[in-house]
Parts: C-alpha cells; structure tokens; sequence
C-alpha cells in the first residue's frame, strides 16, 4: 500500500473543502483535497444558486461548484478522486487511508466531508431531483414564489421550512405520517396561526408526479388501517425536511461528536479537541447548514491550520 507525508490534507470537496483548499494553497501549504463520493457536494444536485455572493444573476449549483474547483487548482492544490475510508488520528502525523488502496500521513487535516439530507426512499425523489424536489428551503424556496409547494416531516426543521416557505409560496402543505407533530410546543403554534399553512396529519408519501417536473404528490392517509384511503395533491414542489445526517461515521472514534453526528468544534472556530484536526462546513454544523458559511468555515478552517503549523515549526525551531 502506497503512502505519503503532507502538509495539509483536506477530505471533501464542497464549498467549505473548495474554500479551505484557496486559502491553503496562497499560504503555500501545498494543500492535497480528496473529493469524496459526491464531487461538488450537495450544491451539484441544485439547479439555481441566487444567494452565494459574487453571482448577481444567480448560477448553477454544478457550475459555481466547477469555479470554486478551478480556483482551488489555479493556487496548486492537488485534487484527487478518491473515498476516504478510514483514519487513524491517535498521534500526529494523522493517517488517512483512501479506498483501502493507498495512505497519505497529514500534519493537518481539515475535514469538510457535509451532511446527507434524509430522503423517504422513493424512486421520484430521483427522478425531480432538481425539478421540484430539494432538501433546503432557505436554499430553493424563492424559486416557488406564489406556487404550491409540501413539506415532508414533523419536528422542527420540517415547522421552520414550512413558516419560510409560507413567506413565498401560495400555499403549504406539510405532510405529516403521525397524528401530531413532534416539533416543539412554540413551533406547532406558530404553524397553526400561520395561514397559507395546511397540515395532513396521517399522511404517508407514497410518489410524485409530473410531466417536465412535480406537479403533484401521491399520499396514502392512514395506511395500513382499515379506512386507508388514497389522496393526491397538486404541488409544484416537495421539500423534504425529515432531517440530515452528517458525514462524520469513521471520524467518531477519535473526535467528539453531538448526538445527532455532528463534528464538535470550539465554540466559533472549525479546532477539534485534536491539535492539528480542524472540522468546516455541514458536517459540523447543525443550525445553517449554507453554502455560504460552509465557504466562511473552511477559510477558517485554512487559517487554523496555517497558524498551527507556523506554531509547530518555531517550537521546533526555538527547541521548546
């Protein structure tokens, strides 16, 4: 198995691993990125982004993505296909295992490997992806200005999707399998004092359809009981809220997580309780979960990480 000694490893490559990978290629730290199992990130399966700065006329999720590569490799970072699939982060230089086919040895290492939104399993969540179908309102909902659109889920998240998207849309509707909501006692008042706001509790989501993109949701009321019965309804998109989960499986054992996965850092900076380990973007954060301050995070991310190798070299250096 092949392995190498660098400067400053990045895992991920969405904004946050494309950020990083700038500010570390200008301080000439030589910075190695590996782009995971979904180049791009999540932003790739987005259609329009009209709330990232620089980008007045808006910009395809794939192709912002594309510059932020370009900009990242025109600063000499080395970027590289490739799946992460075990670490070792007991001592420095931290070890990094790529596909079980090679190693790589980092004196820093900046996790940006994001969160996956939790998707129902439906085949149609596929086949509109990106033709009414998303996992973030505040990132999509202005594209259904005056429409009709659903929300999948009952906590908090799904609550504060729909009161968002009751601010653009002409009509939500969330869609709840439970008699009730799960979302905290504030939340559920603030749906139901909304108006433009319906809930079907006891509603299953069962498949989409539409010719050129949703144009409506198959639901199944009370399934599995005996007055099941079928029902549709005419959306033009369908948001699901039924929450994320972060990436952050095979970093576990070595750093603190929350209880829902998330990376722990110190409170405003990307440092882990690892000197040397630094965590950006969605995998360690469970409240914004945007392009922008996934962006934010991995400069800081680079920063960090520049500061802890100047301090590691005059360590050395003085003989402390």
């Amino acid at each position: 198995m092949e392995k190498e000694k660098i400067r400053c490893l990045i895992i991920g490559s969405g904004p946050a691993g494309y950020t990083a990978a700038i500010y570390a290629g200008r301080a000439n730290l030589a910075p190695v990125l590996y782009e995971g199992i979904q180049p791009g990130g999540q932003l790739t399966t987005t259609t329009d982004i009209e709330n990232f700065p620089g980008y007045p006329q808006g910009i395809p999720g794939q192709d912002m993505m594309e510059d932020l590569k370009k900009q990242a490799a025109r600063f000499e970072t080395d970027i590289r296909p490739g799946t992460v699939t075990a670490v070792d982060l007991s001592a420095a230089p931290y070890r990094v295992t790529v596909e079980d086919r090679e190693t790589v040895d980092a004196d820093t290492l900046i996790i940006a490997t994001g969160a996956s939104a939790r998707y129902l399993g439906l085949a149609d969540e596929q086949k509109y992806a990106g033709m009414g179908v998303s996992a973030c309102a505040t990132c999509d909902g202005f594209f259904y200005r005056r429409k009709r659109v659903a929300v999948v889920g009952g906590g908090d998240t799904a609550c504060e999707e729909a009161l968002y998207l009751s601010g653009l849309a002409s009509h939500v509707c969330m869609i709840v399998r439970k008699p009730y909501l799960r979302a905290s006692r504030v939340m559920q008042q603030r749906v139901f004092d909304t108006p433009g706001i319906e809930v079907l509790f006891e509603h299953n989501t069962v498949g989409l359809f539409g010719e050129n993109g949703v144009e409506g949701a198959h639901l199944v009321r009370r399934q599995g009981m005996p007055d099941e019965a079928p029902v549709d309804i005419a959306i033009d998109g369908f948001f699901l809220a039924i929450g994320h989960t972060p990436n952050s499986g095979i970093f576990k054992p070595w750093l603190e997580t929350d209880r829902d996965g998330y990376i722990v850092t110190r409170p405003g900076t990307p440092c882990t309780h690892l000197p040397g380990v630094f965590a950006a973007g969605d995998v360690a954060d469970p409240v914004y979960r945007q392009a922008v301050t996934a962006a934010a995070s991995g400069c800081k991310a680079a920063i960090e990480a520049e500061r802890y190798l100047m301090m590691k070299k005059n360590t050395i250096n003085t003989g402390i």
